[in-house]
Order: C-alpha cells, then sequence, then structure tokens
C-alpha cells in the first residue's frame, strides 16, 4: 500500500531530530548564542582560540588553561610528509575536494583512528582543527608554483593561517579581522554540513569521516559557496554606477541574489555586522574603496526586501573580505572549513555522547505489484 497518509516535513524542515547545547540560532531577530554567550560579545573581546576552548570544553578558559589549549593547538599544525605527496598528486581539484581528501588521508597515520571515546574525539579533532589551515595553505602554494610556507608556532591560529597562505605575516589588525571571521563562521546550529556530520557519527564513525561528511556537504553552492557568489556579482557589477541595472536585470530573470536570504535568519544575520565593519576598514587600509562601494549599494537597494525576511547574511561581506586580503576565489570556501571544522568536532562529540542512529523515513510513492518479467520476455 502506497503511503498515501503520511505527513512529509521536506528538507526536515520544523523538524527537531536532538538537543545541544553549543549554539542558539534565533531567526526571527537575528541572534546567535554559542554556549550562552552573544556572538556579538565573543567577535569583539575573544579570541577564535578562546572561542574554540568554549565549545569544545563548554565553558570560557582561564589564562592557563587557554594557554595550555593552544599550545596543544600550535604543535599539531604539520601534517605528514605523505598527506602532503597526496595534496601534490591532486593539486588540480578544487580546493574543498583536495581539503577532504587530506583530511581522509590524515586518518591512515592516526593510530587511534577507531577510538571514539569523548577524551580520543577531542583530541583528534583538536588536531584536525591545528591541521585544517595547513593543508588549505599548502594546496594553494603547491597549486600555484609556490615554495610551502612551514606553520611558524608563534603565530595565532589566524595569523599563521594567513601567514602560510600568502607568504607573509599579517599585521595585527589583519590577523584580528581573520579571527573574527573564524569566530563567526564556527558553528551555527544544525546547518546542512553539522547535520550531515552527525549523520556519520551517529553510525560510530571515526571523527575523520564525520569531518570529511562535514567538508562535502559544505562545499555545494547553496551552503559555504554563497561567499564566492556574492565575489562574483560584484565583479560583474564592475562600478557603483551599475548596481541598480544590474540588479533590476536579475529581477527580471528571477535570478537569485547571493548574499541575501538564509534557512533560518529573517532579520538581519547577526555576523554579517563584523565583517560588515572588517570590509570597510580593509578596505580603507587597502586603499580600494571600490568594492565595499559596490557592495553597500546592493545592500541598500535590497533592504525594501528586508520586510519579507530576506536580509543579508553574514557570506555577503565574507567574500570582499577575502578578496581584498589576496585570496583567490575558489578558497573562499575553504576558509569558511577551517573556521567550521572545530564546529563540527563539537556537534560530533555531542552526537557520540548520548548517540542514536540518525535514520528518518522516507514516504514511498512509487508503483506496487508489479509483475516481473524475465530478461528473454522483455521484447
Amino acid at each position: 500500500m502506497v503511503q498515501q497518509d503520511v505527513e512529509l516535513k521536506r528538507g526536515l524542515r520544523d523538524v527537531y531530530f536532538e538537543s545541544t547545547q553549543s549554539s542558539y540560532v534565533i531567526g526571527d531577530i537575528g541572534r546567535l548564542i554559542y554556549r550562552g554567550y552573544d556572538i556579538h560579545d565573543l567577535a569583539a573581546q575573544a579570541t577564535f582560540e578562546e572561542v574554540v576552548f568554549l565549545m569544545m570544553k563548554g565553558h570560557l578558559p582561564t589564562s592557563a588553561e587557554l594557554d595550555e589549549f593552544d599550545s596543544a593547538l600550535r604543535r599539531e599544525r604539520e601534517i605528514p610528509q605523505e598527506v602532503m605527496e597526496v595534496i601534490e598528486r591532486v593539486k588540480d581539484g578544487h580546493p574543498m575536494d583536495v581539503l577532504r581528501t587530506a583530511v581522509s588521508a590524515l586518518a591512515a597515520f592516526e593510530p587511534a583512528v577507531g577510538d571514539i571515546s569523548h577524551e580520543a574525539t577531542l583530541r583528534k579533532g583538536m588536531k584536525i582543527t591545528a591541521q585544517t589551515p595547513t593543508i588549505v595553505a599548502a594546496h594553494h602554494r603547491i597549486r600555484t608554483g609556490q615554495p610551502i610556507v612551514e606553520p611558524d608556532p608563534s603565530l595565532s591560529h589566524a595569523a599563521n593561517f594567513l601567514y602560510m597562505l600568502l607568504g607573509k605575516q599579517p599585521d595585527d589588525e589583519t590577523s584580528r579581522l581573520m579571527d573574527k571571521d573564524l569566530i563567526v563562521h564556527l558553528d551555527h546550529g544544525s546547518n546542512a554540513s553539522s547535520f550531515a556530520a552527525r549523520v556519520t557519527a551517529s553510525t560510530l564513525a571515526d571523527v575523520h569521516g564525520a569531518v570529511v561528511t562535514g567538508i562535502s556537504t559544505l562545499k555545494g553552492p547553496l551552503h559555504g559557496g554563497a561567499a564566492e557568489g556574492v565575489m562574483k556579482m560584484a565583479l560583474e557589477i564592475g562600478d557603483e554606477a551599475n548596481v541598480e541595472s544590474y540588479l533590476e536585470g536579475k529581477r527580471s530573470r528571477k535570478e537569485r541574489i547571493m548574499g541575501f536570504g538564509h534557512a533560518v535568519y529573517r532579520a538581519e544575520d547577526p555576523r554579517a555586522r563584523h565583517l560588515r565593519e572588517g570590509s570597510r576598514l580593509l578596505a580603507e587600509k587597502e586603499g580600494d574603496p571600490k568594492w565595499f562601494q559596490i557592495l553597500s549599494k546592493v545592500e541598500e537597494q535590497m533592504r525594501p526586501y528586508a520586510e519579507r525576511g530576506i536580509c543579508v547574511n553574514v557570506d555577503f561581506w565574507a567574500g570582499s573580505v577575502y578578496y581584498l586580503l589576496g585570496i583567490p576565489e575558489d578558497l573562499f570556501i575553504s576558509i569558511f572549513a577551517v573556521a567550521r571544522v572545530p564546529g563540527y568536532v563539537v556537534q560530533i562529540l555531542e552526537q557520540q555522547d548520548k548517540n542514536i542512529l540518525i535514520r528518518p523515513q522516507i514516504r514511498y510513492d512509487g508503483p506496487m505489484d508489479m509483475e516481473f518479467v524475465p530478461i528473454g520476455q522483455r521484447g
């Protein structure tokens, strides 16, 4: 019998499958909470390392706790030479494909890969968090024919990432901007990639496998790929004077305006505030206000749509920040991944700590009672 009486919740919208203490997205008023702390307070006052500690350990660290945690992260930045060779072999792939391949390869060099205890998953999750920027940066250097830059243990997580990627130590202002970017992207409720990572973890798979699932899901243009799309739009517009006609053309063709609207938020994405200001300051510093002016004009033109819940999201400003830093567009999603990997680890830990296999039902509405005809009688 076909299951016609089953109510579908397509996309699992409005379905609560688990409880969490990691992050809380309050979409109607545009708030984001990490373990009870408002994202605005964390982005303005904390470091990425502090926030990762908060998320992984459940409380803000003391100075001594942070020093120990930060030192542990810095010690784990290097990746095995064999994994570097894998990156070399697949260097022509999309950076996200290379990243997921390299993280998967790291599992082969983890002696306790099958240990899914809380302590082991936390330790391995910290290690993957430390190694992810190295993978992204090393791949970029290899594919562009530049020498690999070794991790610098004297630099913070954000500053070291920019140093390995661009080959020069960033100033404090730029490092702090990247730090904020990583903080606001760290976790975001049951987003598609975090949910996917939890599904994998629910099978009792190891943390590397679950993180690879998250990275694979993040690549999609309806998820992590939006920042890349926003900068592509800005480049197509080319000049502030073209904004209005460009948007009119998009609307007439019923095409999506990238960087607006969100699956959860019906008010402005609270993360956008920090990257908007960062984009403005970076544009002034670099003497290149053009892209900030174009995007500001787009945001202004789109303001009437906020009444319908179509508001600016974090990706709108993230792309301009990366672009002004001289980072290629196809790396934008990988930067998102550098921030989100510890968020995956936190959700994987939560899943493992009170695990139940995630196995939703799917309604069948295909044919029934078909008569099988042997292949020789099928004409």
